[in-house]
């Protein structure tokens, strides 16, 4: 049966969000300290070209145009592209999982930091895709909203659950069924990245923040608040706060939301809407409270204990990195077998001691305790299960109602 794709090409709002994403946002953060959905420079024009355009072939690409002849048994090796300082690092730069993998299993492994944002890494692959051959990658790490395009499109191989024993068993329930990648079919996480609220204690008075509620209407607050510039963090917080579910979001919930935000902008409760530099600012005090991104958190919290978060009791949004297996690659089978050994716990464990981001791996607790408790107690890290249960993801937009959601957000946020 074929599998329908519809051509698609970037509208101008939804261009101008991923420039004010490079320049201001999520794609402007450095890979250590903070937020995994972009790099730490801006993209090329050429680049965001690259998306907007898109190439894409005629409808009718089917299942069978993702397949490639494995190669993983007579070649016993494979190349995987991520982020930097995605991987945990040992002595001499080498990296201590990878090396232990290939002492187990005799697949040599090319490990690239080649991602530095998502446009700019599609923008490179695109063409090789579009052609229908081998990227010269067996594993890549892009961002949810991403991957879901690039499975929507063809080009990504449907992963084998025989050769996932640990993936299958082992990942989280609030990982197991996005929407854009029902039942995971080409897909593992590599790393949650929540949104939440932070807050100055010193700012504040001793107060806690703990809503959006809050952060929009308390007038104690009135001048010292920050948002987020990602529409669908911002966003996704507020609806959560009105009682409406963002894996459900209609455009008549999406239109509330905003003008819940623009009737606190214009009031004056918002000092601003921020990318990562509100870090600086809440560290100083100047915005006493804020939606953020929690990675930054534990640095942010290791520097200033005045810093807080908080959960909000009606829920807290979550976007994930997340492995993928392109078309025409080589060495699917040995792609698998690295994507499963990161599942098991003891691996995992390793990964999120270094990376500190949600690890989306469970029955890692224990093995993170070895290496140092106080991670394995934050819930940054390993969120217990209430926290699990409040967490919430964004659904998949189809290219005309991201354009129009996007036109509206950059209205209220003057981009």
């Amino acid at each position: 049966m074929e599998a329908r794709h519809e051509p698609e090409s970037l509208s101008p709002p939804q261009i101008a969000a991923m420039r004010r994403s490079m320049t201001s946002g999520r794609m402007a953060l450095t890979r250590r300290s903070l937020l995994r959905a972009g790099g730490a420079g801006a993209i090329a024009v050429g680049g965001l070209g690259a998306l907007g355009g898109c190439g894409i072939p005629p409808a009718g690409r089917t299942e069978v145009d993702n397949a490639s002849d494995d190669h993983s048994a007579e070649e016993k090796r494979l190349a995987f592209s991520n982020w930097t300082e995605y991987m945990d690092v040992g002595k001499g730069g080498r990296h201590p999982t990878l090396d232990a993998f290939q002492r187990r299993t005799g697949i040599k492994v090319k490990y690239t930091e080649d991602i530095n944002d998502n446009v700019e890494f599609f923008g490179k692959i695109k063409p090789q895709l579009a052609a229908g051959q081998d990227t010269g990658r067996d594993l890549i790490c892009v961002t949810d909203w991403l991957a879901a395009r690039m499975i929507r499109l063809g080009w990504i191989q449907p992963l084998d659950p025989a050769q996932l024993p640990h993936a299958y068993t082992n990942l989280a329930k609030p990982f197991r069924t996005p929407d854009w990648d029902p039942g995971r079919a080409h897909s593992y996480p590599w790393t949650g990245i929540p949104a939440v609220i932070a807050y100055n204690k010193k700012a504040t008075g001793g107060r806690k923040v703990t809503s959006v509620s809050q952060l929009l209407e308390d007038p104690k607050l009135k001048g010292r608040v920050g948002l987020l510039t990602e529409m669908r963090d911002t966003v996704g917080l507020t609806l959560l706060d009105m009682g409406k579910n963002p894996e459900t979001v209609t455009a008549d919930d999406y239109d509330a939301a905003i003008a819940r935000l623009q009737k606190a902008s214009d009031r004056g409760q918002v000092r601003r809407f921020t990318g990562n530099d509100y870090t600086g600012d809440l560290t100083k005090g100047d915005i006493a409270a804020c939606m953020a991104w929690a990675g930054d958190l534990i640095q942010l919290q290791s520097d200033n204990p005045e810093i807080e978060f908080a959960i909000p009791d009606a829920g807290y949004m979550t976007a994930t990195d997340n492995l993928l297996v392109p078309s025409k690659a080589r060495h699917k089978k040995n792609a698998e077998r690295l994507i499963d050994y990161f599942y098991e716990p003891k691996v995992a464990a390793k990964i999120a001691a270094y990376i500190n981001y949600v690890c989306p791996v469970d029955g890692v607790r224990e093995e993170l305790a070895k290496i140092d408790k106080a991670l394995a107690d934050n819930p940054l890290i390993l969120p217990d299960e209430e926290m699990a249960a409040k967490s919430h993801s964004f659904r998949s937009l189809s290219s005309k109602e991201e354009a129009a959601f996007e036109d509206k957000f950059a209205k209220l946020t003057g981009a």
